[in-house]
């Protein structure tokens, strides 16, 4: 294989993708692990390496003696085809092993738009699609992620979900596959000894029917190790930080050193997915996140570091922690980067710390509406003066650029609602001329709401395309001249998002003939082929409005009822 590669490798874009062997990977001996993980991330090597759970799972797995856990990420389309014409199956960066050779290939699912990736990478492997087709000469295909709260759509292609919190569930989930190697299981056996563990969903052992209406009826386990409900995992108390991240050879999406600041968030925005299934909230202590920053900077060479979280201010420390860093890194010149940050927890104290840290070039602020009315619909309650005196305060420190997040196709929005967008973009700039002349620039991105799972719009139905259409192209019209910039995401796109994000086991039927029918990154808007998509719904039977623009009524049983996500469907509907 290495022959080959290295032929291969000089003749495709970013072969640096491919190559591993960077700064802090960890090459194990293969002979002496008993239990092999492929950690997967369903699009390209620059977006998983920015993925924090894929970092702390290969950190966490590699730190055990016996376990080694080795990287892979979806080819781009131009080393695909190499790869298939070569005939050289997709393999791990680490040591260059086919994926058929692990135990385990786990992949990360943060978005749904990642799932026809998914299938392509097990065919790359040379591995069945299907999991009902795979059998003892195959590793367990084992999913986790923030997509996999409604795991229906995917149940035909993944053996295993892991739910929640991933750093005690992949190691009871290792244990349970050390032991059934030691005892020789039976692959069906493992999966029944698998379906014991907390957080552990094996769809194979459930069944799911339908009422004539297209809806669910009823979802019920048909093994007696599977749990009902499923309920996500959840770490008390969040382990040590990562230190030891690996460090990239080319450009990568959010190319700094990341440290996890707390976990989970209690605003409870009504169409915020992460905000309700991470829940609880758990900080970790001030001096634990610099005692983490001085390691992760030692270790990498990262000259900024991004303090993550939900809800970064939100942090009940956040204050005394930016202090802490800016006294300890002071002769390094270490920027710090507040990724999400609530308009109503920024302080001034707190902008003044960033101002003598950070690099100053943008200030990312999300109100997600545009009118005091609309934010009280999505409990994101803020004073529209509020807003403005906070974006006053930014300029007034330095920073030329603030990104402005909105949404549309909110429940009850109306075109007040969307020319309000334009409106407050336009004093956002006047704010910022007024402080810095020219230099002031307003960047508004708008996208559209998708209702997800186990949120309180979970009920209701996608804006129709029309509708979304003239509220974007009002925006166009009427947002935009010198200072500011509009960006805006395609109907399509958040159609398919819209249907996958609720979507039940019949929906696999449908992904994997998109597949068959050439869909691939499907969340990159020059691969998106919309007509494959199409065509497999036509083909299945299958109806887009059944999925997308129709309101559930509140007793409709749900495809993700038996997930138990943290939040009841009781508090969601009230």
């Amino acid at each position: 294989m290495n022959d080959i590669l290295d032929r291969i490798l000089p003749t495709v874009r970013k072969s640096a993708r491919y190559t591993g062997g960077e700064w802090n990977s960890v090459v194990k001996d293969w002979t002496t692990c008993q239990v092999r993980w492929a950690l997967a991330f369903p699009d390209t090597y620059e977006i998983g390496m920015s993925n924090l759970g894929l970092a702390i799972l290969y950190d966490l797995l590699n730190g055990q003696l016996d376990v080694l856990a080795e990287r892979v990420f979806a080819p781009w389309t131009d080393m695909e085809q190499s790869l298939r014409a070569a005939g050289l199956p997709l393999f791990s960066l680490e040591s260059r092993r086919p994926l058929g050779e692990f135990d385990v290939i786990g992949f990360s699912l943060p978005y749904e738009q990642s799932y026809t990736n998914l299938l392509n990478m097990l065919d790359m492997a040379g591995l069945p699609v299907l999991a009902a087709d795979r059998d003892e000469r195959h590793p367990l295909v084992i999913a986790g992620g923030g997509a996999v709260y409604n795991p229906e759509p995917m149940a035909d292609f993944v053996d295993v979900f892991a739910l929640g919190d991933g750093e005690e569930l992949v190691l009871d989930i290792t244990c349970a596959i050390r032991e059934g190697k030691r005892r020789d299981d039976t692959r069906e056996a493992l999966l029944h000894r698998l379906a014991e563990i907390p957080g552990v969903y094996v769809p194979r052992f459930y069944r799911v029917t339908y009422r004539q209406d297209g809806t669910v009826a009823e979802v019920r386990s048909t093994a007696p190790e599977a749990q009902w409900p499923v309920r996500k995992r959840i770490v008390a108390t969040l382990p040590p930080p990562l230190t030891w991240p690996v460090v990239p050879y080319l450009d990568t999406v959010h190319n700094r050193a990341v440290v996890e600041i707390q976990r989970g968030c209690t605003r409870g925005c009504s169409f915020c997915h992460a905000g309700m299934v991470y829940r609880p909230v758990r900080e970790r202590p001030v001096g634990e996140i610099a005692d983490a920053v001085e390691a992760i900077v030692s270790n990498t060479g990262y000259d900024e570091i991004a303090l993550l979280s939900l809800s970064s201010s939100d942090h009940g420390q956040i204050e005394a922690l930016v202090s802490e860093l800016a006294v300890r890194h002071r002769d390094r010149h270490l920027s710090i980067s507040l990724p999400s940050l609530r308009i109503e927890s920024v302080s001034v104290e707190l902008m003044e710390q960033l101002r003598e840290t950070g690099r100053r070039s943008s200030f990312t602020f999300a109100p997600e509406a545009a009118t005091e009315r609309l934010r009280v619909v999505i409990n994101k309650p803020i004073a529209d003066q509020d807003l403005l005196d906070v974006e006053e305060q930014v300029y007034g420190r330095g920073w030329n650029t603030i990104k402005l997040y909105f949404m549309i196709g909110h429940p009850t929005q109306t075109l007040d609602d969307v020319a309000a967008i334009a409106d407050l973009a336009m004093q956002v700039r006047a704010v910022g001329r007024r402080v810095l002349g020219r230099k002031a620039q307003v960047n508004v991105s708008v996208s559209t709401l998708v209702p997800k799972p186990h949120t309180p719009f979970q009920w209701v139905p996608l804006a129709e395309e029309e509708e979304i259409r003239a509220q974007q192209e009002y925006l166009k019209e009427n947002l935009r001249g010198p200072g500011l910039k509009l960006n805006w995401n395609r109907y399509q796109e958040t159609l398919l998002e819209a249907i996958l994000s609720r979507g039940d086991r019949r929906l696999g039927a449908a992904i994997h003939r998109a597949w068959q029918l050439g869909a691939r990154f499907d969340g990159w808007g020059d691969q998106f082929k919309v007509e494959a998509w199409r065509q497999a719904f036509q083909e299945t039977g299958l109806e887009i409005g059944f999925y997308t623009r129709r309101a559930r009524a509140l007793d409709e049983a749900f495809p993700w009822d038996h997930i138990d996500a943290g939040v009841s469907k009781k508090y969601l509907a009230r």
